[in-house]
């Protein structure tokens, strides 16, 4: 008896998801468990479902596919599906199992499924979703069980660092995220973001003042009262750009 497979559809076309669903109805070894229209419901369901194989659209609204990818923390069994160039050469790039640009014909797909479920354990890179040098993230996202958190890096008053990983502080409420500082230090726009110290990062218009707290130690008072220290090297950092 052939080996049977879980199948997970994620697209916010609702046609396109009919038509992969419509696809897989002659191949009786691969039952399709479930759809999802938006990335947060892919997320949840990909922890709970544990598919294995997912058809994944790249561009959709709120979370991309790549996005889900990194929430969900799923390197295998993944056949992306989209619309636009720009995002097939990118699924090439990373090695993914196969991608269908969309409008593909029935072929296209049985050819894609085949060699999808010949390397089926193939993993993608653990960066798919890290940006170019030169870009900088807009929003951070965080996943809490099957909850997942948009965090526009705008709304940032301070993130500080607590062993592996970072808390985010942002319009009051506060998140964990396992990442190292530096790493995050990195994604965050230069202009907006300063390492004032080696545990924490700040973002300078969330400052309300500064002030010499003893001898080359100075400390920052953001605008809703928290108070963080300020390092030497982080002082000469924050006079550059203030």
């Amino acid at each position: 008896m052939d080996k049977r497979f879980s199948a997970l559809i994620v697209d916010d076309e609702m046609l396109a998801r009919q038509m992969i669903r419509e696809y897989l109805q002659k191949y009786s070894h691969i039952d399709t468990i479930a759809e999802a229209a938006n990335g947060f419901e892919a997320v949840k369901m990909i922890a709970e479902l544990r598919p294995d194989l997912i058809f994944l659209d790249i561009q959709m609204p709120k979370l991309n596919g790549f996005e889900v990818l990194e929430l969900a923390e799923r390197r295998t069994g993944v056949i992306f599906v989209t619309a636009y160039d720009q995002f097939a050469l990118k699924a090439f790039e990373i090695h993914a199992l196969d991608y269908l640009l969309k409008p593909f014909s029935e072929q296209r797909f049985d050819e894609a499924l085949k060699h999808a479920l010949e390397h089926l354990g193939d993993e993608l890179p653990a960066d798919i979703v890290q940006k170019p040098a030169n870009e900088f993230l807009e929003r951070i996202l965080i996943r809490e069980g099957t909850k997942v958190h948009v965090i526009p890096v705008d709304t940032i008053d301070f993130i500080e660092a607590q062993d592996d990983y970072v808390q985010i502080v942002a319009d009051g409420k506060s998140y964990l995220k396992q990442q190292a500082l530096s790493e995050l230090e990195s994604q965050l726009p230069l202009a907006q973001f300063v390492r004032i110290h080696r545990s924490y990062i700040v973002n300078i218009e969330r400052i309300g003042g500064i002030e010499l707290y003893a001898k080359d130690s100075r400390i920052a008072t953001l605008k809703n009262g928290k108070q963080i220290p300020i390092s030497r090297s982080g002082y000469q950092k924050i006079k550059k750009i203030m």
